[in-house]
């Protein structure tokens, strides 16, 4: 059976440590508990998103991005994105500052937003990477992991191996494309 940190990982929020002390029978009554609670409080939202980005297609975009930027979550712009499929999403995707493409992204799985940056514009997919690398770089190696070629190149160029020695020595998370990459420079 698996520990409570791992039933509970989708969450992204750890699990304080008196819980994780539960017997095996609690901590797995426990989690399926809060997944009933999830289920239930976030019914719905699914049909909203796929509502939202059928809505969204026809109001320009100059008026979708302020709006989305100032007034939407990113977790919810995320939501919708999802919904929406990488061709779409990448159309929006293009003209959102950095910052917030950066947080929706935490909320996309990581296959999704390899898509979405290969498909972006140049220019704008390569300051996001950039950004990235600087301020999240676990999570764009997690995307790396399922870039084509010429992003995966890009990344490597931009990375600082040096801070991954561990690879060398040990196997971890990001292992195998941090090798990729030293391959590829």
């Amino acid at each position: 059976m698996a520990t409570i940190e791992e039933s509970l990982a989708w969450t992204g929020v750890p699990v304080p440590d008196a819980l994780g002390n539960l017997g095996q029978r609690e901590q797995d009554t426990l989690a399926e508990y809060i997944q009933t609670v999830v289920t239930k409080k976030t019914d719905g939202l699914d049909e909203l998103y796929q509502a939202i980005s059928a809505i969204v297609k026809f109001i320009p975009h100059f008026i979708v991005i302020p709006l989305m930027v100032e007034n939407i979550r990113p977790q919810i712009s995320a939501g919708v994105c999802k919904k929406m499929g990488v061709d779409q999403a990448v159309n929006y995707a293009n003209d959102l500052p950095v910052e917030y493409f950066s947080e929706v992204s935490r909320h996309i799985d990581d296959e999704m937003m390899a898509r979405i940056l290969e498909k972006m514009k140049r220019h704008h997919a390569e300051k996001i990477i950039k950004y990235e690398l600087q301020n999240n770089q676990h999570h764009m190696l997690d995307i790396a992991g399922h870039f084509e070629q010429r992003l995966l190149e890009f990344v490597a160029r931009n990375i600082d191996f040096a801070q991954h020695p561990e690879c060398q020595a040990t196997l971890h998370k990001h292992c195998s494309v941090i090798e990729r990459m030293r391959a590829l420079v």
